[in-house]
């Protein structure tokens, strides 16, 4: 999807020069005088990041990281402000800020800004989508498989598979392959990984 930079200021000079360096640059942006407007509107299905101003009216840059983080929008900030100190900046970092820039601010410095958030928020929302596959390929797998995938992740060999399941090892084998078709494991050692994402234990290792 098409990565998408938003833009809170109550400046509207600065507001309308952020988002004019940001259109030359190629990016979709969007901008809000209040953080209440952005908070009610936002949406993060794709890449995204916000620009925010620490000092505005109602919801400040601090609020607004509190109202994104209680609706769940898990989106990179970066805080822009004209009157920076030390201990903002740290309470900045601890709030999620992913930079922060005292104005007036290097256009080169908030777009580098700007496409590290990007790139960053890019590779966890594909880290999330494998997740979710992830647990969609291990829901397929009946009761049975679940339990040979376990004692496979565990180390247990296609004899000790049989064994345990009280099946042929023949029946085993069969189970042991379907589970690996269906999570989409190239071999053991990526099944394993596959199991430690979906933090699933093993049932036990010899």
């Amino acid at each position: 999807m098409t990565p998408v930079v938003y833009v809170v200021d109550d400046d509207d000079s600065v507001r309308a020069s952020v988002l004019n360096l940001l259109h030359a640059e190629g990016y979709t942006a969007h901008g809000f005088a209040a953080g209440a407007d952005f908070v009610s509107q936002v949406r993060s299905d794709g890449p995204c990041c916000l620009v925010c101003d620490m000092h505005m009216p109602e919801l400040d840059g601090f609020a607004v990281a509190a109202e994104l983080a209680r609706v769940g929008a898990d989106i990179p900030l970066i805080f822009m402000t004209g009157f920076g100190t030390i201990p903002m900046s740290v309470q900045a970092m601890k709030a999620g800020a992913v930079e922060f820039l005292v104005k007036p601010v290097a256009p080169e410095a908030l777009l580098l800004a700007v496409r590290e958030a990007l790139a960053g928020d890019a590779a966890q929302l594909a880290a999330r989508r494998e997740l979710l596959e992830l647990r969609q390929r291990h829901d397929s797998l009946t009761p049975r498989e679940r339990e040979t995938m376990r004692l496979a992740i565990g180390g247990l060999l296609n004899k000790q598979i049989a064994d345990e399941l009280g099946v042929s090892e023949i029946m085993a084998k069969t189970h042991k392959r379907k589970v690996m078709e269906k999570m989409a494991a190239r071999s053991l050692p990526d099944l394993v990984r596959h199991a430690e994402r979906l933090q699933i234990e093993k049932t036990r290792s010899r």
